[in-house]
């Protein structure tokens, strides 16, 4: 089994008769890893239990093996930008990461030397003796992270790190997350936009109403989904043409002609796609971009929080008793 640097075992949290978060299981080693799904979905309660603001209604979660609930020690080797922001608006940002990177335990000089090498990181380097109540808020999200990583923690938990970015710093974040994972880094990024988390990884939590509907890599996920066709988009030199030929093949369920583009469904995209070029060689038709909607987070996303219902590997008695010894629970 893979060494887990977040863990949870069953893990439910709910507010009353409101359930935020129910019977989450998962193991995430280190590497970048997507938190999605819809506004509602659960995704800042679990975030909040996982770095400790709330405790757990049932279950656990686990950094590093330990309890998070009431672990000052572990805490300091997590990092947490949340998703809304209540900054010391009198404060300069260089003070505002100072003052918390010196409540991780380092002296007043470290501190402040760390805090002006993580905002320099984040491209507030002629900027950061400023009052944040001046920032703007893509501005005010990159002092956010900067604070997270000032103290070099080895687990990161960022609830909606883009929001408010403009182009420029939402491609330098994206950049910089990507560069964390690849540290050795294990950082979880929350969002409900998937285009920016398909740009950082391509492993996923997807979570609806509380539940975990699908975990790891997009495309092995979207394999499994057999049961939905696959789109492909051909743009060609004589798409009716292509057309003609394809719709020969046993694989190919439909073809049609949409803004001037060849789109057809298959439910065995591994004999589709070379299949294409090799027909479109035969019959004289250049292909300029082969693409497919279907192969992305969105189309995952979809597909499954359609069906209204977790989808996930069956669970094995092994499994339910390795987590009740876990929790010190008997079945």
């Amino acid at each position: 089994m893979k060494e887990a640097s977040v863990e949870t075992i069953r893990l439910s949290k709910w507010y009353g008769q409101v359930v935020g978060i129910s019977g989450l299981s998962f193991r995430l080693g280190r590497g970048v890893f997507g938190l999605l799904g819809p506004n509602g979905a659960g995704k800042s309660t679990l975030i909040k239990v996982l770095v400790g603001q709330l405790r757990p209604s049932m279950g656990e979660a686990r950094i590093y093996g330990e309890r998070v609930w009431g672990n000052r020690a572990i805490l300091r080797r997590v990092g947490y930008v949340p998703e809304h922001d209540s900054l010391y608006d009198d404060l300069t940002a260089v003070e505002f990461v100072t003052m918390l990177t010196r409540l991780c335990g380092f002296t007043t000089s470290e501190a402040e030397s760390r805090a002006k090498e993580a905002l320099v990181r984040l491209g507030l380097e002629d900027a950061m003796e400023r009052r944040l109540g001046g920032y703007s808020k893509g501005m005010r999200q990159r002092a956010k992270l900067a604070q997270a990583l000032a103290h070099d923690p080895e687990v990161l938990l960022l609830d909606e790190p883009l929001t408010g970015c403009d182009p420029l710093a939402r491609h330098q974040v994206i950049e910089l997350i990507k560069e964390l994972g690849k540290a050795g880094k294990t950082v979880i990024v929350s969002s409900h936009v998937l285009h920016e988390v398909e740009a950082m990884t391509t492993e996923i939590l997807l979570i609806f109403k509380g539940q975990i509907l699908a975990e790891g890599n997009v495309y092995a996920i979207r394999e499994m989904i057999d049961r939905h066709p696959h789109l492909i988009r051909v743009e060609c030199s004589d798409p009716r043409r292509l057309a003609q030929a394809l719709i020969a093949e046993e694989h190919v369920l439909r073809v049609g002609i949409e803004a001037g583009s060849l789109v057809l469904e298959t439910k065995v995209p591994d004999r589709c796609y070379p299949a294409i070029p090799r027909l479109a060689r035969q019959v004289g038709v250049k292909i300029q971009s082969l693409t497919s909607p279907d192969n992305n987070l969105q189309a995952v996303f979809h597909y499954l929080t359609e069906q209204r219902k977790p989808w996930q590997a069956e669970r094995s008695p092994a499994r339910d008793a390795e987590e009740r010894a876990a929790t010190g629970r008997t079945a």
